[in-house]
């Protein structure tokens, strides 16, 4: 299959384009976020059925930004365990304010327009 991505680092870039609009990203660090918290939630609690909500929630809010925000096709069904790993990798360069410099490389931003020299 010509048409797959075959590197992660190839991926990346892929990744992070369709997630062009700041409000998709959001809804993904909150979906991450939540999702995250109840694993953490369910493995000291020990309640597995906490297990469930955490995966349904992250993805819920994800696919529904992809669905209505972004209007594509949510990368997961097509390249899942990738994206899982993309979805914490931007969700951590979103914290520490450093997604900038990656969606300019991945042209998934215009860049900053600089003002004209006289």
């Amino acid at each position: 299959m010509a048409d797959r991505i075959q590197t992660y680092a190839e991926f990346w870039p892929f990744y992070l384009r369709e997630h062009r609009k700041p409000a998709t990203r959001w809804f993904h660090f909150f979906g991450t976020s939540l999702g995250l918290v109840l694993a953490v939630v369910a493995a000291v609690t020990r309640n597995v059925w906490l297990v469930p909500a955490a995966v349904v929630s992250a993805y819920a809010f994800a696919w529904f930004s992809h669905f209505v925000i972004e209007k594509n096709r949510p990368a997961t069904f097509k390249y899942p365990g990738w994206s899982f790993i993309s979805d914490f990798r931007m969700a951590g360069l979103m914290l520490v304010g450093r997604l900038g410099p990656e969606l300019e490389r991945a042209g998934a931003v215009e860049p900053a327009s600089r003002p004209a020299l006289p």
